[in-house]
């Protein structure tokens, strides 16, 4: 085993805070190299974190000592660098299925993000068990990775894909859901929190239901995972999935949980190296799960850096940043709400980290591009949730999204800027 890189990431891997005392998001932002840096002549100010989490020095660390000092290819390799990285890597396994609380390593797959994961699902799973007139369900509120594959599966085996509605407060109507599954459901897929209102579903709920008729469910956990502990066994879903990047960990790596009996019985999703047992003129085998799922040469560098991600949550207390998160959310919403002419989209009772919004004065382009000028990183569009824009009847919004980095100043410039917003167009 090697000593130099893991002693030099666990080194990293410890943040300037003290879990004993109160949360100090002032403290935390020193993890952070990005925040530090001023942008148009004015300290940044990062409001995009349901787009894309910054990363702490521990993970960009890690990442920097894999390859400085253990880069090899993992599996099979009997070389001391290989046998280094495979630890690391199936060492990053473990941690995930912790921070999930999963039953099994087996039941985390590693994929290339939420995108990939919900891909894997449709292909292998609903291949297997979806046919011509059956049934799937999602809602409304989904992001398109959680639309898209569901509508070709369906374009493909000629079955149906039905919605729970939401209301205008952006809640999903419960009320609604149980009647929509029907002897021909086979799944029922889910955002655990939009990423375009910020609502929470009421996950454990809908999954009882579904499994009260015998549907399984698959969980788009992407914008949950960076804002709350998720425990799969808890929650009762047949699957979860969510991305590295968005929870502070690096981009083009994520997850796919899923319950041992399934993966088991499901094909692979993608062929070639790694995956299988072995391999004749004629015929192949498959590896045993979860590698029948991994095929050809994983992000090595990017399953590491998740696992130190997953260390560093641990270590800043995850319970305590959501409560300052929720803290300011509060104090956020009560800013902008004195901004003349401004209209939040969305104010489920159970919300997190997002405010969208709209403004009479401006379209959420021009608003963006203002708050830039002002060094404040927003997004503005879609937000890959097209659905919830038609819904609202509306093209677009401006997202202001938090995390445990952000303070009150920083809400405070964002009602500034917005209060400038109204008066250049006014």
């Amino acid at each position: 085993m090697s000593t130099v890189p893991h002693i030099l990431v666990d080194k990293l891997s410890c943040p300037l805070v003290d879990t004993a005392s109160p949360f100090d998001p002032y403290s935390v932002r020193q993890d952070f190299p990005v925040l530090q840096q001023f942008v148009r002549g004015r300290p940044l100010i990062y409001l995009d974190n349901a787009a894309t989490t910054q990363k702490p020095r521990a993970v960009i660390g890690a990442i920097e000592a894999y390859y400085t000092s253990e880069n090899a290819n993992i599996h099979r390799g009997v070389h001391y660098l290989s046998q280094v990285a495979t630890d690391s890597y199936e060492g990053a396994r473990g941690k995930i299925r912790q921070f999930l609380n999963a039953s099994l390593d087996q039941e985390i797959v590693f994929t290339r993000g939420t995108t990939e994961s919900v891909n894997l699902v449709a292909q292998s799973y609903g291949r297997k068990h979806v046919g011509e007139g059956d049934e799937i369900i999602i809602t409304e509120m989904e992001h398109h990775s959680n639309i898209v594959p569901w509508q070709i599966l369906c374009e493909d085996k000629d079955a149906k894909l039905r919605y729970i509605p939401i209301n205008d407060r952006g809640e999903l109507l419960i009320e609604e859901f149980e009647g929509l599954i029907t002897a021909r459901t086979r799944l029922v897929s889910l955002v655990h929190i939009s990423n375009a209102l910020g609502s929470v579903n009421p996950v454990k709920e809908i999954v009882k239901i579904a499994h009260d008729h015998g549907v399984p469910v698959l969980v788009d956990g992407a914008q949950a995972v960076p804002h709350m502990k998720v425990d799969v066994q808890a929650l009762g879903c047949d699957f979860y999935a969510f991305s590295g990047h968005k929870m502070f960990g690096p981009t083009g790596i994520g997850v796919l949980y899923g319950k041992s009996q399934l993966l088991e019985a499901m094909p692979p999703y993608e062929g070639g190296g790694s995956m299988i047992r072995t391999v004749s003129l004629d015929r192949s085998t498959y590896a045993d799960t979860p590698t029948k799922f991994e095929a050809g040469t994983p992000n090595i560098a990017g399953g590491i850096g998740l696992g130190v991600a997953i260390d560093y949550l641990n270590r800043i207390g995850l319970d305590s940043a959501a409560e300052y998160e929720a803290e300011l959310m509060d104090y956020a919403s009560e800013a902008l709400d004195k901004v003349p002419g401004l209209r939040l989209v969305g104010s489920a009772e159970n919300r997190v980290s997002v405010l969208s919004f709209v403004m009479e004065a401006a379209h959420p382009h021009d608003i963006g591009t203002i708050l830039d000028q002002e060094g404040i990183a927003v997004r503005a569009g879609h937000h890959c949730a097209q659905p919830v824009m038609q819904h609202f009847n509306i093209p677009a919004t401006t997202r202001a999204a938090t995390a445990f980095y952000n303070t009150r100043e920083e809400i405070d410039a964002l009602a500034r800027a917005l209060h400038k917003v109204n008066k250049v167009f006014s």
